[in-house]
């Protein structure tokens, strides 16, 4: 946890203890896990919008590439053209 150790983490949290005092410790707790919950749930939902998106374009290539090719058939030249 990015090098802080229990000493350290205990520093901290007497640090905001002392700032926003015991009483709003719980609020705080709760927006820390909703703002928590909110950034994975949006994260997952972009990585989905981003496979779907991604298999989209894999279908519409696909489905372009298995359309049969019309043949090109050689018409008649006329002698004007010639």
């Amino acid at each position: 946890m990015a090098g802080l150790g229990w000493q350290e983490l205990l520093i901290v949290l007497v640090i905001v203890v002392i700032i926003f005092g015991a009483g709003k410790l719980p609020e705080i707790g709760g927006a820390l896990g909703k703002s928590i919950k909110e950034f994975k749930d949006n994260s997952e939902n972009q990585k989905l919008e981003e496979t779907s998106s991604s298999t989209q374009a894999t279908n519409v290539a696909q489905s372009k590439v298995s359309e049969p090719v019309k043949p090109v058939e050689p018409r008649q030249m006329r002698a004007d053209e010639i």
